[in-house]
């Protein structure tokens, strides 16, 4: 089998300073491709996703996004792999992963594409709103009491755990955290959905889903498929570095979400949700 590809890759660079120029070595945050396959106890297999990623935890990601998709939920998966079939060849089976479900492949009309997707656009089986009530229901009210403190800290803990972000700088994060701040788990990724879906499949693998109660923050904007992938986990605050979007205001405001955004230094603003921020 080949060599397993890393998070970040190393490359010569010419570097420019006013006049000069120098020759040196550069990290990069590695992007390959990552497709999810589907297989049943029976023998049934099917291609569900191709997305760009950073390798490193794919198995969450796999297990996050079949959750965020409602694809497969956690307690009907019986065995994540790299693949190993002989129609893959050696050099992309680390970036193939199999997820062994029991019960038939789900049999949905989304399934008759494949979710194709680059690691700037978000992965969303869902469409709109109306998609999203008819499979998720609005997060409990009063799980979540934050601080204007522990909301200004966060970004600078997230920055903290985020350790391929230092040698490329060329990553986006996702972080689950306590009311009281504390980091719980940190993942990376050049996708920012990606970087969500590998903390849900974290969070569903070691069975502490739905996560109410929790914090996530992300490094990026507050986009619908963050706010959908959040949503699906049972997560009731966001917060981002960034701005959100109109329709990433809208999830939130419809299903009781708390959403901060342009969250930096000692200043942020509350676009839904302001009775969890006791001020």
């Amino acid at each position: 089998m080949s060599e397993r590809p890393g998070p970040t890759a190393r490359v010569r660079v010419r570097e420019l300073t006013g006049a000069s120029a120098r020759e040196r070595r550069d990290d990069l945050a590695t992007e390959e491709p990552l497709e999810i396959r589907l297989t049943s106890l029976d023998g049934a297999r099917r291609t569900v996703a191709i997305t760009m990623r950073t390798p490193g935890h794919d198995f969450e990601l796999a297990a996050g996004f079949l959750h965020a998709e409602g694809l497969v939920e956690p307690g009907r998966i019986a065995a994540i792999g790299y693949c190993t079939d002989e129609d893959v060849p050696p050099e992309a089976r680390y970036n193939t992963v199999t997820v062994r479900v029991r019960g038939p492949i789900p049999d949905l009309p989304t399934l008759d594409r494949h979710f194709l997707t680059s690691s700037a656009c978000g992965v969303c089986g869902s469409a709109s709103l109306d998609a999203l009530r008819d499979r998720c229901r609005p997060v409990p009210s009063g799980d979540v009491v934050l601080t204007p403190e522990v909301l200004y800290g966060l970004p600078d803990r997230l920055r903290a755990a985020q350790g391929v972000f230092g040698k490329t700088g060329g990553l986006h994060a996702a972080g689950l955290f306590t009311p009281r701040g504390e980091a719980l788990a940190v993942r990376e990724d050049v996708g920012r959905h990606n970087a969500v879906d590998k903390l849900t499949g974290w969070a569903a693998l070691a069975g502490r889903l739905p996560l109410a109660g929790h914090v996530l923050m992300v490094s990026g904007r507050a986009s619908y498929e963050i706010m959908q992938k959040a949503l699906a986990a049972g997560v009731p605050v966001v917060c981002a570095v960034s701005a959100p979007s109109s329709l990433a205001v809208d999830v939130a405001r419809e299903f009781g979400m708390t959403l901060v955004g342009f969250l930096r230094g000692e200043r942020c603003n509350v676009y839904s949700g302001h009775e969890r921020v006791r001020v």
